[in-house]
């Protein structure tokens, strides 16, 4: 049974039938020739998120992504060291002792899975400081996404591939050269390796790595010149900075700016396990966001509260086979149509 007629079936109430809802008005979206921008917070590349993330880009139904430098950085830490995760499938029960154990090791938890120290972050290690040292003496800078890229670019990494390029959403991304902002992106392990660098005189400047400010001027232009054209539906995995920074974009341009005339996101949906609170952006109804100028009361929203590594696979599933669906449907319909036109 397909995915689509397997959650049509069974996915009929609550937060299942709000997935297939999301899901539903996704696929609107792009048959309405919109565009759709992904947010990743949390620990979506290490829990392989890329697996389904990268063949929704690959099919066109992703158009920009925003996520935290973690997620950026973990995507390829996976690509490089796969065979030396450690998987703890009884997290829950782990003592004090034993994560000082794993620390010994050199093996980094998140949740239940560990990332090893050596393997994977110093394996790319050296391979970014060539590329910082490089923009510097040409005088060039760069977005943190773009250095990312040009390691793919140079395949200054290939020797080190341990899963399939096409389970990795960043060379997905690459592929599609896709905008990827990353604000606070000083908060991840590569950047710290960054900063490590400038202060042992490896890096002269820090400067080499484009800002927080300038990634914002770079997501306005780029919300300018795709809502000129399409309506932009906006995805949030998660809360934080990923989704925060990002849809704020839209104030920006109508307030600050005062450019009214600019468009609201045309669709919103947050997969979020974190409970509506006072005060809790996380746990935020999509409803206050018309308040902030982010959308509007017509705006279609989705609040799907529930694991977002079980929610987000099944609505990509959903999303890619309804579209094939729909392509299929389209060429046949031409094709009935030019059959016609020669009787």
């Amino acid at each position: 049974m397909a995915i689509v007629d397997f959650m049509k079936k069974h996915f009929k109430h609550f937060n299942a039938a709000s997935c297939v809802d999301a899901a539903e008005g996704w696929v609107k979206l792009l048959k309405e020739n919109g565009k759709m921008f992904v947010t990743l917070a949390g620990a979506m590349s290490t829990a392989e998120l890329g697996i389904s993330l990268s063949e929704m880009i690959r099919q066109g139904h992703v158009h920009a992504i925003c996520c935290t430098g973690a997620n950026l950085e973990e995507d390829i830490f996976n690509l490089v060291a796969h065979t030396y995760y450690e998987r703890i499938p009884h997290y829950r029960s782990l003592s004090k002792a034993d994560e000082q154990e794993l620390y010994n090791r050199g093996l980094n938890r998140v949740t239940d899975t560990c990332i090893p120290e050596d393997e994977a972050i110093r394996r790319i290690e050296k391979q970014l400081l060539v590329l910082w040292k490089r923009a510097e003496k040409l005088g060039e800078r760069f977005f943190p996404y773009e250095f990312i890229y040009q390691l793919f670019e140079y395949r200054m990494l290939e020797e080190f591939y341990e899963i399939d390029l096409k389970d990795s959403w960043l060379y997905a991304a690459y592929e599609k050269q896709l905008p990827i902002f990353v604000p606070g992106w000083e908060d991840s392990t590569t950047a710290n390796i960054f900063v490590s660098n400038k202060i042992q005189g490896e890096i002269q400047s820090l400067s080499i790595v484009k800002s927080g400010v300038e990634q914002m001027e770079s997501l306005v232009q780029w919300y300018q010149e795709t809502a000129g054209e399409y309506p932009i539906g906006f995805f949030q995995i998660g809360g934080g900075i990923a989704g925060d920074f990002p849809i704020c974009v839209v104030p920006l341009i109508r307030q600050d700016l005062q450019q009214e005339e600019c468009s609201l996101w045309s669709y919103f949906c947050q997969i979020s396990d974190s409970t509506t609170s006072y005060g809790s952006y996380s746990g935020a109804t999509p409803s206050e966001k018309i308040t902030w100028g982010k959308i509007s009361e017509t705006t279609p929203s989705y609040v799907i509260e529930s694991d977002a590594t079980i929610v987000a696979p099944l609505i990509f599933q959903y999303v890619g086979e309804r579209l094939k669906n729909h392509q299929k449907e389209m060429v046949s319909a031409a094709r009935e149509s030019t059959l016609s036109s020669s009787l």
